[in-house]
């Protein structure tokens, strides 16, 4: 049987609907042999969910930064996946928790910019939503779907709402300086979904070509937002830089359609990460 491997996935730590436990226990239901928990700009959720982790699964400890790149004519917001690096690490500490107050003041922004225009959702019901986890545009979409404002988090996400309208620009990490954070933090980056048109404005490959030279680990070319000319670029640009290529669900939980294991990562590929790594956060399986 092959090895089942999934490197993106979201629990209650930032905007999915399952806790880390019930993580857990999910990739174990969708048969996967190592999932990797990549909440956005935290690694709360990895105690909880390695101490619930069943028998079985290899648990990959990441996390999932908000990135910018300020080369264009206006700056390109993007994500990298960072995987097995030191969560003490004291400048990257510093960088995430300033990016996790960031987008709590943004999402009340959001919140008072709906109520400004009579739109009855609180402040406290998308701190309720977020359960103690980083604030972020789901949580206020779940407040529009309480409220009878929108059926859904794709309808909340529309440019009549929170894709344009009710939107807030969000503090992000310089990308260099993300993939120098964690190559010092002794992990390793890939770019998620790079070329995912369907998501917005995508980088130049040029930007890819120098995140190369500057340490980045890998591109995530199996991803449901990219079409399959947009994974088959991914994969030859990957190909011509030596990066690593990976396949990952991108779970969300309810807020998103997409399944556990929906796309998945080669086992030689994985070898590879956790090999280039240094060791002090490792796999648990």
């Amino acid at each position: 049987m092959d090895t089942r491997i999934d490197l993106h996935a979201h629990s209650t730590a930032s905007d999915g609907t399952l806790s880390p436990a019930q993580l857990m226990a999910a990739a174990a239901d969708a048969g996967l042999d190592v999932v990797a928990i990549t909440d956005h700009d935290t690694t709360a959720g990895w105690a909880a969910a390695a101490e619930a982790r069943p028998p079985g699964l290899t648990l990959v400890r990441g996390a999932e930064l908000s990135c910018r790149w300020s080369g264009a004519d206006r700056p390109i917001s993007l994500h990298l996946l960072a995987y097995l690096f030191d969560p003490a690490a004291p400048d990257l500490v510093a960088t995430l928790a300033e990016v996790r107050s960031a987008r709590a003041v943004r999402a009340e922004r959001m919140v008072a910019l709906l109520r400004a225009d009579g739109y009855d959702v609180s402040w406290a019901d998308v701190l309720g939503y977020a359960a103690g986890g980083t604030v972020g545009r789901p949580h206020v979409a779940q407040a529009l779907i309480a409220a009878g404002l929108v059926p859904s988090t794709a309808a909340a996400f529309a440019p009549e709402w929170l894709g344009r309208r009710y939107r807030v620009p969000k503090t992000e990490i310089d990308v260099f300086e993300a993939v120098r954070l964690i190559r010092s933090a002794g992990g390793v980056t890939v770019f998620a979904h790079p070329r995912a048109t369907r998501r917005g404005r995508i980088v130049p490959d040029e930007l890819i070509v120098s995140l190369a030279a500057a340490g980045l680990f890998g591109l995530e070319a199996d991803h449901t937002d990219h079409t399959p000319e947009e994974r088959a670029h991914v994969r030859a640009l990957a190909d011509s830089l030596d990066l690593a290529v990976t396949g990952s669900s991108d779970f969300h939980g309810t807020h998103k359609t997409v399944a556990l294991g929906a796309e998945l990562t080669a086992p030689a590929v994985y070898e590879r990460l956790v090999a280039a790594t240094s060791g002090v956060t490792t796999a648990l399986g």
